[in-house]
């Protein structure tokens, strides 16, 4: 049996597999471009409204395109599992719970649960993952 477990946040993703008592870990990373307005600018011809708006939706569109990316290539590594389980701050996890159930339903069927961490060394990760499995069988 392959059990899963994915820590991830908007950055990366740790991917552990256990299998017959060993250990994998792969990471992939989102390659997401972050926007950080700064203040307004932009030309105020005509309406005395700044462009930002129009620059804002398109860096939003680019983000929404990144992260449908970003969590394809995690559905594609860990399409052969048997039983997953998502952790991580915020709410990537249940952005990430519902991209599965809308357009990976198969996986999302394997999928045992999300529980909230924070940040952790990739050792820590391992080991979370394999605890949590322990527990849980």
């Amino acid at each position: 049996m392959k059990n899963t477990g994915i820590w991830l946040n908007s950055k990366h993703a740790y991917i552990v597999h256990l299998t017959n008592g060993k250990e994998e870990m792969e990471s992939v990373a989102s390659n997401i471009e972050f926007f950080n307005r700064t203040g307004t600018g932009g030309s105020r011809k005509k309406t005395g409204a700044t462009q930002d708006i129009s620059k804002e939706k398109k860096y939003l569109e680019k983000s929404k395109i990144q992260f449908k990316a970003y969590f394809k290539a995690i559905a594609t590594a860990i399409e052969h599992s048997d039983r997953i389980v998502l952790f991580g701050p915020a709410d990537i996890d249940q952005k990430f719970k519902k991209e599965l159930t809308e357009n990976y339903p198969a996986i999302a069927q394997k999928l045992l649960g999300t529980v909230k961490v924070d940040r952790m060394s990739q050792n820590e990760i391992v080991a979370l993952v394999r605890d949590y499995y322990l527990k849980n069988q």
